[in-house]
């Protein structure tokens, strides 16, 4: 689902983006969501499996933003920090899966970057969000 006031940007003639959108424009209240990483509301991580903490991140994020009255196709945006760039590119079916569980079939722009490590230890990804909720 896609408000009338978000827009994804697809130039003519681009070859379609596959799990995420070259651009979006939206209109309304901007909300900002810190780096969420793969542990439980009382900062417990349940599993060291990379799909398992990407689901919890999303779900994290999904939580945050419900606080200002967003749903996951508020999002516009999401900056994902991988501490492995293997283990992110060798279960596509399973993280595509766990995302739209949580995400449902909406695909925001996204970066993903390659970090060195994560301030928490077990911290497998972490993921920044904006959201756009219309007025």
């Amino acid at each position: 689902m896609t408000d009338k006031l978000i827009q994804i940007l697809q130039p003519d003639g681009w070859a379609p983006a596959k799990g995420y959108a070259n651009g979006m424009a939206a209109e309304g209240r901007q909300v900002f969501i810190a780096g969420q990483v793969g542990w439980n509301e009382k900062c417990e991580f349940a599993s060291d499996d990379f799909v398992a903490q990407v689901e919890q991140t999303l779900k994290n994020i999904v939580a945050v933003l419900k606080q200002a009255g967003g749903e996951p196709h508020h999002i516009v945006r999401l900056t994902w920090y991988l501490t492995d760039k293997r283990e992110y590119l060798a279960r596509p079916r399973e993280l595509g899966e766990a995302y739209r569980r949580v995400m449902g079939r909406h695909f925001p722009t996204m970066s993903a970057i390659v970090v060195v490590a994560l301030i928490e230890d077990r911290a497998k990804v972490e993921i920044e969000a904006t959201a756009v909720i219309p007025r």
